[in-house]
């Protein structure tokens, strides 16, 4: 499925053209067209070739998934590979989606293998910025940039949140409260490393658009491509910032399992303590040989009365030191 426009002299002029008609405006230097491709075909790739004289390297990165978030130069257009990220809102898993996009001198063509990158929220972005339109491609690709990383920062908000959410339930008592730490950590982990794999790289791709030698940005975008660049350092500190917190709640947490046990040993050890000395006793006394008040009334009362007493001596000198 494909989704087209056209701008002439920085207006739209046409949207939803059938993408044959494309070689009929990209020789207008006047035209700037943009093709979007959801789970494009061979034919597809043969077609944005031919028509806008890719590089077979560019086009192969495209055709393969997992590629690295870059911004690679050819002589006559340049190849961006980036990610959309969305986060579950309940247990904050991430999944990203591979945008690739190929940028010539007045067209932009996006790429993405499914329609689980809305598309519409970067034809709103443009819509939402007309004016611009008239400083050529720079336009299209700084819309799709800032939607790609708005939702990057979109992501680190919302993991930023399940992280307070885990800090919330640490100090909490009870087995399934460690065991719910311990997993949800492990999940917000997880995702923040794979953010970090998609967020890092941004830097260095915005940042080389705004060199000057490649004539993507023109002078009056600058500001707005800087501001883009401001996002990506911002939501890149703080997912390296969430990093290190998701960090620290983990060994937290293993330090409080390791409180709690020790804390239930001292309490063992010191029940264990109280009824070895009952234990020692009648022990004691019930030798099959003669030991004072053997047989007698009155050693049956002293060997229960020092149990009494040592016991009742051992609980109040443990419970003063809080082992019990």
């Amino acid at each position: 499925m494909a989704r087209t426009r056209l701008y002439r002299s920085g207006n739209l002029i046409l949207e939803d053209f059938p993408a044959e008609d494309i070689s009929e405006y990209v020789s207008d230097p006047s035209a700037m067209v943009w093709l979007d491709l959801c789970a494009p075909t061979p034919a597809d790739f043969e077609m944005i070739s031919e028509e806008f004289g890719l590089h077979a390297l560019a086009v192969e990165d495209a055709r393969h998934d997992h590629q690295r978030p870059k911004l690679d130069c050819y002589r006559t257009h340049s190849f961006l590979s980036a990610y959309a990220v969305t986060t579950n809102a309940g247990s904050g898993e991430l999944s990203a989606t591979e945008i690739s996009v190929f940028i010539t001198d007045n067209a932009l063509i996006t790429i993405h293998k499914d329609d689980s990158f809305d598309v519409e929220q970067v034809v709103a972005r443009w819509d939402s910025n007309p004016d611009l339109a008239k400083h050529g491609v720079g336009f299209l690709v700084h819309g799709l940039l800032d939607v790609l990383v708005d939702g990057h920062f979109d992501a680190v908000q919302e993991l930023d949140d399940r992280i307070e959410e885990v800090e919330d339930i640490l100090f909490e008592d009870g087995s399934r409260e460690i065991e719910s730490v311990q997993r949800r950590s492990f999940e917000l982990r997880k995702s923040l490393v794979k953010l970090r794999r998609v967020v890092l790289p941004m830097r260095e791709v915005v940042n080389t658009l705004l060199r000057r030698d490649l004539h993507i940005v023109h002078e009056p975008l600058m500001p707005y491509f800087q501001d883009v660049y401001d996002h990506v350092l911002r939501a890149t500190e703080w997912t390296e910032s969430l990093r290190d917190m998701i960090t620290s709640v983990m060994e937290t947490n293993l330090t409080i399992q390791s409180n709690r046990m020790n804390l239930i040993m001292k309490k063992v050890t010191s029940w264990a303590s109280i009824i070895a000395v009952p234990t020692a006793i009648t022990g004691f006394y019930g030798q099959n040989v003669p030991y004072p008040g053997f047989n007698a009334e009155w050693g049956f009362v002293a060997s229960t009365a020092l149990m009494v007493v040592l016991s009742i001596g051992l609980y109040i000198s443990f419970k003063r030191r809080d082992w019990i």
